[in-house]
């Protein structure tokens, strides 16, 4: 790995099967260790049940606000500074239940890849 200042272009923001508009911040074969997205989904909708398999991913709640439905754990609200960790093979969905669009960073280790992408509905 090389030190390295990415800059992100907002022009690069795809809407995927999930129903997720996402902005690839930081995701690189220059650093496997880890990804760094922008999610945004807008307000009513609820991403597809999905799962990551062998990738750990977490969600850092930046504006507005979801409805979080992780594995077993029981549905919760999330907000602003809030953290979801989300272990491999996961089933996993959030819900924008606000009324402005929902916005967390996805962090995924080791980096996100598209196979390893399970739709689970």
């Amino acid at each position: 790995m090389q030190p390295a200042i990415l800059s992100c272009d907002p022009g690069k923001e795809f809407l995927t099967e999930e129903r997720c508009h996402i902005t690839e911040l930081s995701n690189s074969p220059a650093d496997e260790a880890l990804s760094v997205a922008l999610a945004r989904v807008e307000p009513g909708v609820a991403t597809r049940w999905h799962r990551l398999r062998d990738t750990t991913e977490r969600y850092v709640i930046l504006s507005g606000q979801g409805l979080v439905e992780v594995g077993e754990l029981p549905p919760r609200i999330v907000a602003r500074n809030d953290v979801v960790v989300i272990p491999p093979g996961c089933r996993q969905r959030i819900t924008n239940c606000g009324t402005e669009d929902l916005v967390f960073h996805a962090l995924c280790t080791p980096r996100f890849r598209a196979a390893a992408y399970e739709d689970s509905e």
